[in-house]
């Protein structure tokens, strides 16, 4: 079969697969009762790492104005389609990273949630996480490279920001300059250093506390936030065995309590 063709399958493979994950029955309802505690209307909400507007849509119908970037240009044509359903959702094709320029995205096609600008993670990640040992980057893709701290000077700076990067986050967060209120950014056993870094990064900018909602659950982990110190000794202790989630940040000044 002609390769291009092949090359197309799998993509639309991968974008099927997406939306059984991410687009099932009542996971939007789930999304904004989450959401509800850290987003208000007429808040102003970055979404890195967008995908197919999942969350996106998630805080557009809570009332937020959202930003999200998505460079996978294949996936970002369904974004921009979900996204015309909906008031308040900006789709830009930029990567975020540490400073403006391009760099290469390697794109799973068959997997796309799982494109990355590290090559070091996905090293990482094919030998410490099982769930990871079968996926393939196959295509690379220069993209531009915007930074969260240049997002803010063009939309303002929002209430809350959802990082999704693959082994990016800590590049995401080195292009900012300033404390945010709340922030999530993913974790993925295999690659805990990475999720470190994020944390002494946020630690440089300002006094968080954090929280961790494991895969795709609704629910925190634990009863209380915890501190900084806590939370990293729990990666270091191996995150509980988690093959992946995402941390919760609240800054000490954060107006609403989720």
């Amino acid at each position: 079969m002609n390769p291009n063709v092949l090359a197309r399958l799998r993509r639309s493979a991968g974008l099927a697969r997406s939306f059984l994950v991410y687009w099932r029955p009542w996971r939007q309802s789930g999304l904004r009762r989450l959401y509800a505690g850290f987003v208000a209307p007429g808040d102003l909400v970055f979404d890195i790492g967008a995908h197919l507007g999942d969350r996106s849509a998630a805080f557009a119908d809570l009332g937020a104005s959202v930003v999200a970037l998505e460079p996978q240009p294949h996936v970002r044509r369904w974004l921009a389609r979900i996204a015309a359903r909906r008031t308040g959702i900006t789709v830009c094709g930029e990567a975020v990273g540490a400073a403006a320029g391009e760099a290469r995205l390697s794109v799973s096609a068959a997997n796309p949630t799982v494109s990355t600008l590290s090559a070091a993670w996905q090293d990482a990640v094919r030998a410490g996480n099982a769930g990871f040992r079968g996926v393939a980057w196959d295509e690379h893709v220069p993209v531009p490279v915007t930074t969260l701290d240049a997002l803010i000077a063009r939309f303002g700076e929002p209430v809350f920001c959802k990082i999704d990067v693959e082994g990016y986050e800590a590049q995401v967060l080195a292009g900012l300059s300033r404390p945010l209120a709340a922030l999530s950014f993913e974790f993925v056993a295999g690659a805990l250093g990475e999720t470190e870094r994020c944390l002494e990064r946020l630690e440089a900018l300002g006094t968080y506390r954090y929280n961790v909602i494991p895969g795709e659950g609704r629910a925190f982990l634990f009863p209380e936030r915890c501190s900084h110190e806590t939370m990293t000794d729990w990666l270091r202790g191996g995150a509980d065995g988690i093959p992946s989630g995402d941390i919760y940040a609240w800054h000490d000044d954060h107006r609403r309590q989720p």
